[in-house]
C-alpha cells in the first residue's frame, strides 16, 4: 500500500519536476533557466503549507513523545517491579543461605562436640585400662612377693623340721635300743629244767619275755607322743 504524501512533499515533487523541465544555459551543464513567476508560485505555496505540516508533524512528535513517555513509564515500572522481584529473591536467597549457614554451623558444632566427647571418652577408657594394667601388675608383683616369701619360709621350716625330726628319730631309736637291752637283762635265758614229778594236772608256769620291734619306725600322734609297737 502506497503511503499518502503530505502537501509539502507533493510541492517538492512538483518543484523537482519543474526543475527537470527547465533548459540549461548556453555552454553550461549545471545552470538552468527558470521562470521567476513560476518558481515564486511554488515557493509561496510551500511557505503556505509549511506551518500546517509542521503542526501536523509536531502533533505526531508530541504523540510519539507521549507514547515514548508511556513506554518509558511502563519500562520503568517493569524495571522497578523486576528489581523488586530480584531484591526479594536476593533477600530470600540470603535468608536461605543464612539458615543453611546456621544449620551447617550447628551441624559442625554438634560434630565437634561429639568428636570431642568421643576423644575424651577414649582417653578416659585408655587411662582406666592403663591404670588397671598397672594395678594388676603391681598386685601380681606384690602377691608373687608374698608367695615367694611364704615359699621361702615353708622351705626353711621344712628343712629345719626335717633335721629336727631326723634327730628325734635317731634319739628315740637309741632310747628304744637301750630300753630293749635293759628289758632283756631282766629276763636272762633260763637253763633247761629237770623233769619234775608228776603232779597230776598241774601245769608248769613259764614266764614269757615281751619283745620290742626295733625295726618299726615310731609314729607320733596329734599330741607329739611317740607310739612303740610291742610284740
Amino acid at each position: 500500500m502506497e503511503t499518502k504524501k503530505s502537501k509539502i512533499e507533493a510541492l517538492i515533487d512538483e518543484i523537482e519536476d519543474y526543475i527537470e523541465s527547465c533548459k540549461y544555459k548556453a555552454l553550461s551543464n549545471s545552470i538552468i533557466l527558470v521562470n521567476k513567476d513560476e518558481i515564486d508560485t511554488y515557493l509561496m505555496e510551500l511557505r503556505k503549507n509549511t506551518p500546517e505540516e509542521i503542526k501536523h508533524y509536531q502533533k505526531i512528535i508530541a504523540n510519539r513523545n507521549a507514547i515514548m513517555a508511556e513506554a518509558d513509564k511502563v519500562r520503568n515500572d517493569a524495571k522497578n517491579e523486576a528489581q523488586e522481584i530480584i531484591n526479594k529473591a536476593i533477600n530470600q536467597t540470603n535468608e536461605l543461605i543464612s539458615e543453611h549457614e546456621i544449620m551447617q554451623r550447628a551441624y559442625d558444632q554438634a560434630n565437634e562436640i561429639i568428636n570431642l566427647a568421643a576423644n575424651q571418652a577414649q582417653e578416659i577408657v585408655d587411662a582406666a585400662v592403663l591404670e588397671a594394667n598397672e594395678l594388676k601388675e603391681s598386685a601380681t608383683q606384690y602377691t608373687d612377693g608374698l608367695l615367694a616369701h611364704v615359699e621361702e619360709l615353708a622351705n626353711h621350716y621344712i628343712q629345719v623340721s626335717g633335721n629336727d625330726f631326723n634327730n628325734l628319730i635317731s634319739g628315740l631309736t637309741d632310747c628304744v635300743n637301750t630300753v630293749q637291752a635293759n628289758r632283756n637283762e631282766l629276763y636272762p635265758p633260763q637253763p633247761a629244767a629237770a623233769p619234775s614229778p608228776d603232779l597230776g594236772n598241774t601245769t608248769d608256769f613259764i614266764p614269757v619275755q615281751p619283745q620290742v620291734n626295733v625295726n618299726t619306725t615310731p609314729k607320733a600322734d596329734s599330741d607329739g607322743i611317740m607310739d612303740l609297737d610291742l610284740i
